[in-house]
């Protein structure tokens, strides 16, 4: 079994229970595993590959994106949905996403997860609900597999068009019994629940505007009846989200989980910047996770999310970098700092989120979220995933007496190492799977045929 030790790291955070923040601190991995966490010193000094840090290098768990769509990186900054709401936002995209090919679905997943990795990110969950011109998931995940990013593949579906009273037009909808047909495919062809799992399949239908609540319900059937698949949809995005809801269900988007059995630890609401007091603490006491994704909030102007209200009820909180076309970026790592900004600006108290805290929503919050507990710390047993930056850089001068708050309080671009279950994915800040200046070629071909 390969062994791998990483040493004289500057500080290491474990991010774990004891949530050590460990000087001059070294790994110990085998065949992919954490066997050992602890000084330099005290480690081994040989394995079968060794990376001196030189004490100049921060290392943390890898990162965790709890909510994303891969193919909106082809469809950024278009220039008639740059001013909209996301009602607005959507109805200008839509028809240019009746275009998407297989093609542009793998190179479109392909280019945000090599961003997702530069900036920290070892584990993603997408949300692809929209399949045009015989497009599938599996070219979503033959893409993610090569590149190696660790991948939760959410099979997402809209079935309600817009002659049904629903917000996307009909020609780009599915017809529910081929949604829960594929949906069960995709589970018994590529789901993985083992620990360590490097792929698994969530089941995801889009939104209350663009399914049915037989749609929801039947879903949550089929993943309950297969172990370890989770549940994601979008929910409370913004004020029109709660008036659609009130209008067509008669119930708040809260209430609407919670009739169609959308609630549990095995759920999980992107955004629910909107959702009410009453939710909450229902959130809270089933352990029904949210993804946060703060930028594109702020983008749409949905609202900022009552994060500090959602933690001290215990609910599971994730961070998400959302669609690349309502946040323009694929950075996690920008994605906390911008969390950790928002929830003071929300609550008008600078304590009301610390560096730490915002780091945990990127590690532990979306380990949590996405029911995993073999990521989001580092000690032994856990999975080989973690990123190093290094300090001496023009942003930190000045910021060494507390380096891990520094990878919030400062403005970190990309890492400079990045190992997924123990591979070397970022080595020296490039990317060592895909040859990353040809993929944004032909990313750039595809998105400029995509929106003539």
């Amino acid at each position: 079994m390969p062994t791998l030790l990483v040493k004289n790291i500057h500080t290491l955070a474990t991010m774990d229970a004891d949530r050590r923040e460990i000087r001059h601190a070294a790994l110990y991995i085998r065949d992919n595993v954490i066997e050992q966490v602890g000084t330099t010193a005290e480690l081994p000094q040989t394995a079968d590959e060794v990376l001196d840090l030189h004490d100049r290098y921060v290392v943390l768990p890898g990162l965790v994106n709890t909510h994303h769509h891969f193919f909106q990186t082809l469809t950024r900054v278009i220039p008639a949905a740059q001013n909209c709401d996301l009602f607005n936002w959507l109805q200008a995209l839509y028809p240019i996403w009746s275009n998407l090919t297989s093609e542009a679905i793998y190179i479109s997943a392909q280019l945000a997860a090599a961003e997702l990795i530069l900036s920290g990110c070892t584990t993603a969950s997408d949300h692809l609900y929209i399949y045009p011109n015989g497009s599938t998931l599996d070219d979503e995940i033959r893409a993610v597999q090569e590149i190696g990013l660790r991948f939760h593949a959410s099979r997402g579906s809209m079935s309600v068009g817009e002659s049904q009273g629903g917000l996307p037009p009909d020609s780009v909808v599915e017809k529910e019994p081929d949604i829960l047909k594929d949906s069960q495919r995709l589970i018994e062809q590529y789901h993985d629940n083992d620990r360590h799992a490097m792929l698994r399949i969530t089941l995801a239908p889009c939104s209350p505007f663009s399914v049915t609540q037989d749609l929801m319900r039947e879903s949550a059937a089929l993943a309950r009846s297969y172990p370890g698949i989770r549940l994601h949809t979008h929910l409370a995005e913004n004020r029109s989200d709660v008036e659609y809801s009130l209008a067509t269900f008669g119930m708040t988007p809260g209430d609407y989980a919670e009739s169609v059995g959308w609630l549990g630890n095995d759920v999980w609401h992107a955004h629910c910047v909107q959702l009410d007091d009453r939710a909450i603490l229902s959130f809270g006491k089933t352990g029904t996770g949210i993804a946060h994704c703060p930028c594109s909030n702020m983008r749409l102007a949905s609202g900022m999310a009552p994060i500090r209200k959602m933690l001290q009820h215990r609910v599971p909180v994730g961070l998400g970098v959302d669609g690349s076309a309502s946040n323009d970026t694929s950075n996690l790592l920008n994605e906390a700092r911008t969390a950790f900004l928002m929830a003071r600006v929300r609550e008008l108290d600078a304590a009301a989120m610390s560096a730490r805290e915002a780091l945990e929503l990127a590690t532990l919050g979306g380990a949590k979220v996405l029911g995993r507990d073999d990521i989001g710390y580092l000690a032994p047993g856990m999975s080989a995933d973690f990123i190093a930056v290094n300090l001496d850089r023009v942003e930190f001068a000045g910021a060494l007496h507390d380096p891990i708050a520094a990878m919030i309080f400062c403005q970190v671009n990309q890492v400079d190492y990045s190992f997924i279950n123990g591979r070397k994915v970022v080595d020296q800040g490039r990317l060592t799977t895909i040859e990353l200046e040809t993929l944004v070629e032909k990313h750039n071909t595809l998105s400029l045929k995509l929106v003539q």
